[in-house]
Protein backbone atom coordinates (compact mmCIF):
# COMPACT_ATOMS: atom_id res chain seq x y z
CA UNK A 1 0.00 0.00 0.00
CA UNK A 2 0.98 3.92 -0.15
CA UNK A 3 -1.53 5.69 0.02
CA UNK A 4 -5.42 5.97 1.20
CA UNK A 5 -8.09 8.66 0.75
CA UNK A 6 -9.89 10.42 3.35
CA UNK A 7 -12.83 8.68 1.85
CA UNK A 8 -11.66 5.29 2.18
CA UNK A 9 -10.34 6.28 5.81
CA UNK A 10 -13.95 7.45 6.86
CA UNK A 11 -15.45 4.27 5.45
CA UNK A 12 -14.13 2.02 8.29
CA UNK A 13 -15.90 4.35 10.86
CA UNK A 14 -17.12 1.75 12.53
CA UNK A 15 -13.97 0.01 12.71
CA UNK A 16 -12.17 3.48 13.84
CA UNK A 17 -14.69 4.64 16.35
CA UNK A 18 -14.54 0.70 18.04
CA UNK A 19 -10.76 1.01 18.33
CA UNK A 20 -11.18 4.65 20.10
CA UNK A 21 -13.86 3.53 22.32
CA UNK A 22 -12.58 -0.08 23.31
CA UNK A 23 -8.80 -0.71 21.84
CA UNK A 24 -9.24 -4.32 22.86
CA UNK A 25 -11.89 -4.70 20.66
CA UNK A 26 -10.63 -6.23 17.26
CA UNK A 27 -14.19 -6.16 14.26
CA UNK A 28 -13.49 -8.99 11.96
CA UNK A 29 -10.29 -8.85 10.04
CA UNK A 30 -7.24 -6.52 10.70
CA UNK A 31 -7.38 -3.81 13.40
CA UNK A 32 -6.84 -0.03 11.93
CA UNK A 33 -4.48 1.58 13.12
CA UNK A 34 -3.83 5.28 12.83
CA UNK A 35 -0.55 7.21 13.60
CA UNK A 36 -0.05 10.91 14.06
CA UNK A 37 3.59 11.70 12.55
CA UNK A 38 3.00 15.52 13.20
CA UNK A 39 6.99 17.36 13.87
CA UNK A 40 8.23 20.45 13.47
CA UNK A 41 11.92 21.32 12.31
CA UNK A 42 13.67 22.94 15.62
CA UNK A 43 10.54 23.00 17.81
CA UNK A 44 10.84 19.79 19.66
CA UNK A 45 7.74 19.53 21.14
CA UNK A 46 5.00 21.12 19.02
CA UNK A 47 4.13 18.03 17.43
CA UNK A 48 2.80 15.96 20.24
CA UNK A 49 1.04 19.72 21.67
CA UNK A 50 -0.56 19.76 18.09
CA UNK A 51 -1.90 16.22 19.15
CA UNK A 52 -3.24 17.06 22.35
CA UNK A 53 -4.87 19.83 20.83
CA UNK A 54 -6.73 17.50 18.79
CA UNK A 55 -6.15 14.39 16.08
CA UNK A 56 -8.18 11.86 14.40
CA UNK A 57 -10.20 9.49 16.74
CA UNK A 58 -8.28 6.79 17.59
CA UNK A 59 -4.95 7.97 16.77
CA UNK A 60 -1.67 7.95 18.80
CA UNK A 61 1.29 10.34 18.31
CA UNK A 62 4.83 9.27 17.20
CA UNK A 63 7.94 11.73 17.35
CA UNK A 64 10.13 11.96 14.27
CA UNK A 65 13.31 12.43 17.07
CA UNK A 66 12.36 9.99 19.62
CA UNK A 67 10.44 7.22 17.79
CA UNK A 68 11.56 7.42 14.52
CA UNK A 69 14.98 7.88 14.61
CA UNK A 70 18.05 7.41 17.25
CA UNK A 71 20.78 9.45 17.51
CA UNK A 72 23.06 6.60 18.60
CA UNK A 73 22.96 4.55 15.43
CA UNK A 74 24.36 6.88 12.90
CA UNK A 75 25.22 10.35 11.77
CA UNK A 76 23.10 13.21 10.76
CA UNK A 77 20.08 14.46 12.96
CA UNK A 78 17.80 11.74 11.97
CA UNK A 79 19.53 8.15 11.70
CA UNK A 80 17.50 5.38 11.39
CA UNK A 81 17.17 3.26 15.25
CA UNK A 82 18.06 -0.69 15.56
CA UNK A 83 15.36 -2.30 13.09
CA UNK A 84 14.75 -5.02 16.00
CA UNK A 85 14.28 -2.37 18.44
CA UNK A 86 12.16 0.32 16.28
CA UNK A 87 9.69 -3.64 15.50
CA UNK A 88 9.67 -4.19 19.58
CA UNK A 89 8.71 -0.67 20.36
CA UNK A 90 5.96 -0.40 17.63
CA UNK A 91 4.78 -3.63 18.80
CA UNK A 92 4.38 -2.63 22.38
CA UNK A 93 2.55 0.07 21.68
CA UNK A 94 -0.14 -1.91 19.73
CA UNK A 95 1.04 -2.38 15.69
CA UNK A 96 0.83 -5.83 14.76
CA UNK A 97 1.93 -6.91 10.77
CA UNK A 98 -0.92 -7.77 10.12
CA UNK A 99 -2.95 -4.01 11.43
CA UNK A 100 -3.69 -1.48 8.34
CA UNK A 101 -1.56 1.74 9.70
CA UNK A 102 -2.36 4.78 8.34
CA UNK A 103 0.00 7.29 8.89
CA UNK A 104 -0.82 11.13 8.39
CA UNK A 105 0.64 14.60 9.30
CA UNK A 106 -0.33 18.37 8.39
CA UNK A 107 3.05 18.88 6.08
CA UNK A 108 1.70 17.44 2.64
CA UNK A 109 3.00 13.56 4.03
CA UNK A 110 6.29 14.18 4.25
CA UNK A 111 6.63 13.13 7.89
CA UNK A 112 4.36 10.47 7.78
CA UNK A 113 5.92 8.88 5.02
CA UNK A 114 9.04 8.36 7.12
CA UNK A 115 7.28 6.16 9.17
CA UNK A 116 5.86 4.40 5.83
CA UNK A 117 9.04 4.06 4.30
CA UNK A 118 10.32 2.18 7.78
CA UNK A 119 7.34 -0.40 8.02
CA UNK A 120 7.77 -0.94 4.05
CA UNK A 121 11.04 -1.51 4.18
CA UNK A 122 10.79 -3.76 6.76
CA UNK A 123 8.23 -5.98 4.76
CA UNK A 124 4.86 -4.87 6.60
CA UNK A 125 2.13 -4.57 3.73
CA UNK A 126 -0.89 -2.86 4.91
CA UNK A 127 0.66 0.86 6.07
CA UNK A 128 -0.48 4.18 4.18
CA UNK A 129 -0.07 7.53 4.29
CA UNK A 130 -3.49 9.65 4.49
CA UNK A 131 -3.94 11.86 1.33
CA UNK A 132 -3.77 15.48 2.12
CA UNK A 133 -3.21 14.88 6.11
CA UNK A 134 -5.47 16.47 8.81
CA UNK A 135 -6.36 19.38 6.63
CA UNK A 136 -8.39 16.56 4.17
CA UNK A 137 -9.92 14.80 7.16
CA UNK A 138 -11.26 18.68 8.37
CA UNK A 139 -12.17 19.62 4.95
CA UNK A 140 -14.22 16.44 4.37
CA UNK A 141 -15.91 17.51 8.14
CA UNK A 142 -14.71 14.68 9.91
CA UNK A 143 -14.27 15.20 13.67
CA UNK A 144 -11.22 15.39 15.72
CA UNK A 145 -10.86 14.67 19.36
CA UNK A 146 -8.62 15.19 22.93
CA UNK A 147 -9.37 11.16 23.73
CA UNK A 148 -5.84 9.20 23.50
CA UNK A 149 -6.06 5.41 22.69
CA UNK A 150 -4.18 2.89 24.97
CA UNK A 151 -3.85 0.27 22.81
CA UNK A 152 -3.14 -3.52 24.29
CA UNK A 153 0.69 -4.85 22.79
CA UNK A 154 0.62 -6.78 19.75
CA UNK A 155 2.71 -9.11 17.99
CA UNK A 156 4.80 -7.47 15.25
CA UNK A 157 6.77 -10.01 13.12
CA UNK A 158 8.54 -8.61 10.03
CA UNK A 159 9.36 -10.11 7.29
CA UNK A 160 12.92 -8.24 7.25
CA UNK A 161 15.49 -7.24 10.07
CA UNK A 162 17.76 -5.06 8.45
CA UNK A 163 17.72 -1.57 6.59
CA UNK A 164 17.77 -1.89 2.50
CA UNK A 165 18.04 0.11 -0.28
CA UNK A 166 20.13 3.25 2.42
CA UNK A 167 23.65 4.15 1.13
CA UNK A 168 26.06 5.80 3.68
CA UNK A 169 28.09 9.10 2.33
CA UNK A 170 30.99 6.84 1.71
CA UNK A 171 29.22 4.60 -0.85
CA UNK A 172 27.30 8.15 -1.94
CA UNK A 173 30.30 10.27 -2.98
CA UNK A 174 32.09 6.97 -4.88
CA UNK A 175 28.87 6.77 -7.08
CA UNK A 176 28.12 11.09 -7.72
CA UNK A 177 27.62 10.80 -11.39
CA UNK A 178 27.06 7.31 -11.83
CA UNK A 179 23.12 7.73 -9.81
CA UNK A 180 20.30 9.75 -10.12
CA UNK A 181 20.50 12.30 -7.37
CA UNK A 182 17.71 13.69 -5.86
CA UNK A 183 17.58 16.06 -3.64
CA UNK A 184 13.67 16.78 -1.92
CA UNK A 185 14.34 20.40 0.05
CA UNK A 186 12.67 23.48 -0.60
CA UNK A 187 14.82 25.38 -3.73
CA UNK A 188 16.21 28.27 -1.43
CA UNK A 189 18.01 25.84 1.38
CA UNK A 190 19.26 23.82 -2.14
CA UNK A 191 20.84 26.91 -4.18
CA UNK A 192 22.50 27.77 -0.44
CA UNK A 193 20.80 30.83 -0.01
CA UNK A 194 19.51 30.10 3.40
CA UNK A 195 20.10 27.09 6.11
CA UNK A 196 18.13 27.30 9.14
CA UNK A 197 20.10 24.40 10.80
CA UNK A 198 23.21 22.53 9.44
CA UNK A 199 26.60 23.92 9.58
CA UNK A 200 27.05 24.54 5.81
CA UNK A 201 24.27 26.01 3.03
CA UNK A 202 23.91 24.26 -0.51
CA UNK A 203 23.69 21.02 -1.76
CA UNK A 204 25.62 17.58 -2.59
CA UNK A 205 27.31 18.02 -5.85
CA UNK A 206 25.29 16.66 -8.93
CA UNK A 207 21.97 16.71 -7.02
CA UNK A 208 18.98 17.59 -8.92
CA UNK A 209 16.24 19.98 -7.03
CA UNK A 210 12.72 18.50 -7.05
CA UNK A 211 11.02 19.58 -3.71
CA UNK A 212 8.36 17.40 -2.11
CA UNK A 213 5.99 20.29 -3.03
CA UNK A 214 6.66 19.23 -6.61
CA UNK A 215 5.06 16.05 -5.62
CA UNK A 216 1.57 17.44 -4.33
CA UNK A 217 -1.30 19.65 -5.82
CA UNK A 218 -2.51 22.76 -4.79
CA UNK A 219 -4.63 21.24 -1.83
CA UNK A 220 -1.64 18.93 -0.49
CA UNK A 221 -2.75 15.86 -2.01
CA UNK A 222 -0.46 13.74 -4.87
CA UNK A 223 -0.92 14.73 -7.93
CA UNK A 224 -2.02 11.54 -10.41
CA UNK A 225 0.55 8.78 -10.67
CA UNK A 226 0.91 10.01 -14.13
CA UNK A 227 1.88 13.34 -13.67
CA UNK A 228 4.26 11.71 -10.97
CA UNK A 229 5.91 9.88 -13.06
CA UNK A 230 6.53 12.67 -15.79
CA UNK A 231 8.06 14.84 -13.06
CA UNK A 232 10.32 12.07 -11.67
CA UNK A 233 11.33 10.83 -15.57
CA UNK A 234 11.95 14.62 -16.14
CA UNK A 235 14.34 14.62 -13.42
CA UNK A 236 16.37 11.37 -14.50
CA UNK A 237 14.49 8.87 -12.30
CA UNK A 238 13.02 5.38 -13.76
CA UNK A 239 15.60 4.57 -16.19
CA UNK A 240 18.97 2.35 -16.33
CA UNK A 241 20.54 4.63 -13.39
CA UNK A 242 19.51 4.37 -9.15
CA UNK A 243 17.95 7.19 -8.20
CA UNK A 244 18.84 8.28 -4.74
CA UNK A 245 16.68 10.55 -2.78
CA UNK A 246 18.07 12.91 -0.20
CA UNK A 247 16.64 15.91 2.18
CA UNK A 248 17.88 17.17 4.91
CA UNK A 249 18.21 14.39 7.35
CA UNK A 250 16.51 11.56 5.83
CA UNK A 251 12.62 11.95 6.18
CA UNK A 252 11.26 14.43 3.27
CA UNK A 253 13.42 12.02 0.92
CA UNK A 254 11.01 8.72 2.23
CA UNK A 255 8.40 11.28 0.39
CA UNK A 256 9.78 11.07 -2.83
CA UNK A 257 9.85 7.15 -1.86
CA UNK A 258 6.12 6.98 -1.43
CA UNK A 259 5.77 9.41 -4.41
CA UNK A 260 7.63 7.42 -6.67
CA UNK A 261 5.63 4.17 -5.39
CA UNK A 262 2.64 5.91 -6.43
CA UNK A 263 4.21 6.80 -9.93
CA UNK A 264 4.75 2.98 -10.35
CA UNK A 265 8.43 4.13 -10.58
CA UNK A 266 11.56 1.77 -9.23
CA UNK A 267 11.72 2.60 -5.49
CA UNK A 268 14.92 4.75 -4.63
CA UNK A 269 17.49 4.81 -2.88
CA UNK A 270 17.65 6.44 0.41
CA UNK A 271 20.87 8.59 1.78
CA UNK A 272 19.51 8.83 5.15
CA UNK A 273 21.86 10.76 6.72
CA UNK A 274 21.49 13.65 3.44
CA UNK A 275 22.35 17.16 4.43
CA UNK A 276 22.75 16.71 8.18
CA UNK A 277 25.54 14.28 7.72
CA UNK A 278 26.93 15.36 4.32
CA UNK A 279 27.73 18.69 5.49
CA UNK A 280 29.10 18.17 8.24
CA UNK A 281 31.78 15.84 6.84
CA UNK A 282 33.93 17.91 5.29
CA UNK A 283 32.61 17.35 2.04
CA UNK A 284 32.61 19.90 -1.39
CA UNK A 285 29.61 21.06 -1.56
CA UNK A 286 27.83 23.25 -4.44
CA UNK A 287 25.78 26.20 -4.29
CA UNK A 288 23.48 27.86 -7.57
CA UNK A 289 20.67 26.31 -9.49
CA UNK A 290 22.60 24.31 -11.20
CA UNK A 291 24.08 20.31 -9.97
CA UNK A 292 27.74 20.79 -9.98
CA UNK A 293 30.37 18.35 -11.22
CA UNK A 294 30.88 15.10 -9.87
CA UNK A 295 34.00 15.88 -7.04
CA UNK A 296 37.48 14.33 -7.77
CA UNK A 297 37.03 10.52 -5.91
CA UNK A 298 40.51 9.84 -5.66
CA UNK A 299 40.90 13.68 -4.57
CA UNK A 300 42.77 12.65 -0.71
CA UNK A 301 41.31 15.90 0.90
CA UNK A 302 38.05 14.18 1.47
CA UNK A 303 36.55 14.45 5.32
CA UNK A 304 39.78 16.13 5.97
CA UNK A 305 38.99 20.16 5.23
CA UNK A 306 37.29 22.23 8.26
CA UNK A 307 35.47 23.69 5.78
CA UNK A 308 34.15 21.80 2.47
CA UNK A 309 35.07 23.66 -0.52
CA UNK A 310 32.46 25.44 -2.77
CA UNK A 311 31.42 24.86 -6.30
CA UNK A 312 29.40 27.89 -7.21
CA UNK A 313 27.40 27.40 -9.80
CA UNK A 314 25.34 30.44 -10.32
Amino acid sequence: MSLISVADLAASAAELAATAADPAARPDGPRLRIVDARWYLGEPGRGRAAYDTGHLPGAIHLDLDADLADLRMGPGRHPLPDPAAFVAHLGALGIAADDLVVAYDDVGGWVAARLWWMLDNLGHERVAVLDGGIGAWEAAGHALTTEIPMWPPARLDLPRSTWSRVVDRDELRGRLGDVVLLDARGAPRYRGETEPIDPVAGHIPTALNRPVADNLDADGRFLAPEALARGFVDAGAGGDRDTVTSCGSGTSACHHALAMRVAGLPDPILYVGSWSDWSTAGFPVAVGEAPGDPPDRNATSWGTASVPPIHRNL
